[in-house]
């Protein structure tokens, strides 16, 4: 599995850390966000709690720029949204748990695509909740 992933949003729509949080907690998945989280506020380690423990990961707020150039089908899937959020991880399973669930919420309750660059596909929001409770399995 990928360690990292782009999602893509509308500024608009870009939760206040409160609605995430509501939104994570709905996933039924014990991932709490730090109380200082604020979109563009916060770059580089986000931390994180899983069950308790530390959980963060990385990320990265950047305005999209449409002129960088995507298969027609993740252009087509992105449309007009203008923020990319980069997700990185380590091997930590509750990094990985932190990072997906943060990025299914995302997804599911905001609209937020999520891109793996890697394998230059579009991963769907249920995709994203299936694999982080896959890891929380694993634990």
């Amino acid at each position: 599995m990928a360690r990292r992933h782009i999602l893509y949003i509308e500024r608009g729509k870009l939760p206040d850390r409160a609605a995430h949080q509501k939104a994570i907690d709905a996933t039924k998945i014990a991932v709490s966000l730090d109380h200082d989280y604020a979109p563009f506020a916060v770059e580089g380690y986000l931390p994180c709690t899983f069950d308790g423990e530390d959980a963060g990961f990385d990320i990265r707020f950047a305005e999209r720029d449409p002129a960088v150039a995507l298969p027609a089908e993740i252009a087509e899937a992105i449309g007009g949204r203008d923020v990319q959020v980069a997700i990185k991880w380590s091997s930590d399973p509750r990094e990985t748990i932190a990072a997906l669930a943060f990025s299914a919420a995302l997804a599911k309750d905001f609209g937020a695509v999520a891109h793996d660059p890697d394998k230059d596909k579009i991963i769907a929001a249920d995709a994203l909740l299936k694999q982080a409770k896959a890891a929380q399995d694993e634990l």
